[in-house]
């Protein structure tokens, strides 16, 4: 088994500070700010994606919209069991955050949300940085190519999904942004690579369980 273990004092802390930061909305990024937190628990595998979207903004959840149905099944097909229907359905399986904590809003061009700039994931990143020194996941599953960029540069996703990477002790797998609004998935040769991801996940996740 895994020696590592969440320090849920600590990640307490740092989400009561989450909570209450306002950073974006006084630099006028945010109509509103709103973050998302959790309960703190223990996570051997942390789930970062690109910033909340309406349904999570609405619902104060992770990953509560479509986008997370799908991330659900790449868990389901990796071999991980069903939780909280109501909620996050592998909410007990990974800890989820994203780049960005609050929902940046609609896109201009009417296609999906806002991706956030580079100042707003500046002012987010020491929360993320001590949310996985809190957490110390064995695995980060990046999902999107913003996330996948943040932890391992300018890589495409044709070279990064289907990959595995190892950063400061800890294994990476990356997956293609789970929103509908992301078409790379439709390709059969992507769909290959997201099966190749699950099938690393699905490694990591027995590997962890031995």
């Amino acid at each position: 088994m895994s020696e590592r273990r969440t320090d849920q004092k600590r990640l307490a802390r740092l989400l009561g500070r989450v909570a209450i930061c306002r950073a974006c909305q006084d630099a006028g990024f945010l109509a509103e700010a709103r973050p998302i937190t959790a309960e703190p628990r223990e996570g051997r595998v942390m789930v970062i994606g690109q910033a909340p979207g309406p349904v999570t903004h609405r619902e104060g959840i992770h990953f509560a919209g479509p986008a997370g149905k799908t991330l659900a099944g790449w868990f389901e097909a990796a071999g991980y069991p069903p939780g909280d229907a109501h909620k996050f359905p592998y909410l007990s399986s990974a800890w989820i955050t994203s780049l960005t904590r609050c929902f940046p809003g609609p896109s201009k061009a009417g296609n999906g949300d806002r991706a956030p700039s580079p100042r707003e994931l500046a002012l987010c990143r020491p929360f993320l940085e001590e949310e996985i020194a809190a957490v110390d996941p064995e695995v980060l599953v990046l999902v999107g190519a913003m996330a996948i960029r943040a932890f391992l540069g300018p890589l495409k996703l044709d070279d990064a999904v289907g990959q595995r990477f190892e950063r400061d002790g800890r294994t990476i797998i990356p997956f293609p942004h789970s929103s509908g609004v992301s078409r790379w998935g439709n390709v059969p040769e992507n769909k290959l690579k997201i099966q190749q991801a699950i099938d690393l996940l699905r490694a990591e996740r027995e590997r962890l369980e031995t």
